[in-house]
Formats: C-alpha cells, sequence, structure tokens
C-alpha cells in the first residue's frame, strides 16, 4: 500500500499544478472546492474505480458524477492524467470554444459520465445509474461525489430516501465536508451537523475519514459496500483550497480569479509540492 500511496501523492500534486495553470489561463473558475476535493478524485480514479480510456464504453466500467460540477478543472486535470484529455485541450479551461467549460458536459468531454452543475442533481443521477445496474444484474458501482454545502438541498434528501428503500448498495456517495460554502461556513449558512446521524437516519451506512489521507480513502473505499443491501456514505473531511496556503480554509477563494501576486504564488507552491513526490 506505501508504494500506491506515494504515487498517489504524485499524481495528486501534478493535478494541483496542473489545475492552478488552467485557472490561470482561464482567468477564472471555482478553486476552492476543487483543491479540497483532488485528493479523493485521484484515489478513485487511480486506484479505486474500474475505469479507463479503453473501458470508457464498457457497460460494466464503473461510473463517476461529480455532483459539485463547478469543481471541474479538478475533473479536467484527472481526466488529463488519465489518458482522456491532452494538456493542450487541459489549457483551454473555460475559455472561447473549448469544450471544458466551467460545468462538465457529458456530450463534449471524453470521460465526463455526467453533465452537471445545477447543484443538489447529483446523487439523484447516481440512484437511477445504480438502480439500472442493479436491474440488469450489473457488476459496476456508481460514486456520486458531493459539496457538503449542496446537501442543503431537499433534492438531495429524497435521492438519499430512495437509494435506501431501493437497497442501492452498489451506489457510493463521497461528500466533501469542507464545511465552506459560497456565502460562508456551511454551519451559519445551513448547518448540516449532526451530519453523520442525518445519512445513517436515512438508511446509509457512513464512515467518516481525513479526506487528504491517502491511506483512509484506500482502506475505507476498500471496504464498500459497508453493509449489505444499503447505499455506502463517506464523509470527507477536508481543507477548503488545499496545497494553496492563501487558499486554505478561506471562503474567498470559492470563486475567485486566480491571477497578479496569487496566481504566481499559487504557481510556485503546487509546483514545489510537486517537486518534492519526486
Amino acid at each position: 500500500m506505501n508504494t500506491k500511496i506515494e504515487e498517489l501523492k504524485k499524481i495528486s500534486a501534478m493535478a494541483r499544478h496542473l489545475m492552478v495553470e488552467s485557472l490561470i489561463s482561464a482567468g477564472s473558475g471555482h478553486p476552492g472546492g476543487a483543491f479540497s476535493s483532488i485528493d479523493i478524485i485521484s484515489a478513485l480514479y487511480f486506484s479505486i474505480m474500474n475505469i479507463s480510456v479503453a473501458q470508457a464504453n464498457d457497460p460494466d466500467r464503473d461510473r463517476f458524477i461529480l455532483s459539485k460540477g463547478h469543481s471541474s478543472v479538478a475533473l479536467y486535470a484527472i481526466l488529463h492524467l488519465k489518458g482522456f484529455l491532452s494538456k493542450e485541450t487541459l489549457l483551454t479551461f473555460r475559455q472561447d470554444n473549448s469544450c471544458l467549460g466551467g460545468h462538465p458536459d457529458m456530450h463534449k468531454v471524453p470521460g465526463v459520465e455526467m453533465s452537471t452543475g445545477s447543484l443538489g442533481h447529483g446523487l439523484s443521477i447516481g440512484v437511477g445509474l445504480a438502480y439500472a445496474g442493479k436491474i440488469d444484474a450489473k457488476q459496476y458501482r456508481t460514486f456520486v461525489l458531493m459539496g457538503d454545502g449542496e446537501t442543503q438541498e431537499g433534492s438531495v434528501w429524497e435521492a438519499a430516501m430512495s437509494a435506501a428503500h431501493f437497497k442501492l448498495d452498489n451506489l457510493i456517495g463521497i461528500v466533501d465536508r469542507n464545511m465552506i460554502q459560497i456565502d460562508g461556513l456551511t454551519e451559519d449558512v445551513m448547518a448540516l451537523e449532526p451530519y453523520q446521524k442525518k445519512w445513517e437516519s436515512f438508511g446509509w451506512a457512513v464512515r467518516v475519514i481525513d479526506g487528504h489521507s491517502f491511506k483512509s480513502i484506500l482502506q475505507t473505499c476498500a471496504t464498500i459496500p459497508f453493509a449489505p443491501g444499503k447505499p455506502s456514505l463517506i464523509i470527507a473531511k477536508t481543507v477548503k483550497g488545499k496545497g494553496v496556503s492563501f487558499m486554505e480554509n478561506n471562503p474567498e477563494w470559492h470563486g475567485r480569479v486566480l491571477k497578479g501576486e496569487h496566481a504566481q504564488k499559487a504557481r510556485q507552491e503546487t509546483k514545489h509540492a510537486l517537486e518534492d513526490t519526486a
């Protein structure tokens, strides 16, 4: 496992640096939540999920839905490292005539399973995919990455109730629990706690982990499903803007242009972090 962890650290560091370059090129984007979730996405694509360019249309491939679609730059960076996108395409992020919009489009971006960005809908779609897998007796799993702020929406809880009712133990929800949304702290905007108990009361089997610990992510995902006949939920405790010092735990960097001294500092910090993994 130690070798795999070191490999994932390098992949994630590379992705963070590519994300900075993409955000600078775009002159726009949502860096905070992208940086908090990149370790999770790296682990999913490079260790946990059954997904590759060669299997892009395989009916038995695992499905990934980025419900928090505004963090698309993180997914794009990983799709590039996985071989779905060229670096040249990656650096056109959010620019005119680019296929890489602010939210991922399944009709334009190779490797994107579902168009997302209207928050609160990803889990509902995931329920549908997981239920279809059960009906068709397929072995694929459906992973849905949500932001904690978006789980303030009622549609999430309708989907959560449905997933438990249909006993979708092939559905894995992951919440990027960085405690910050666009308007400030989640607990000030619309309190979510007691968060674990809420999900458990809706019939989910829940684990709480450090979302930046590859050891914790891998060990937890190795035990999926957490309980037979129950959907699994991972509450991943993360740091908004993780990996760029001035962004960390700062609500201002939910969605803010990376330019000037900030751009230079972010580029330097992520480059140094990448060099440390060499």
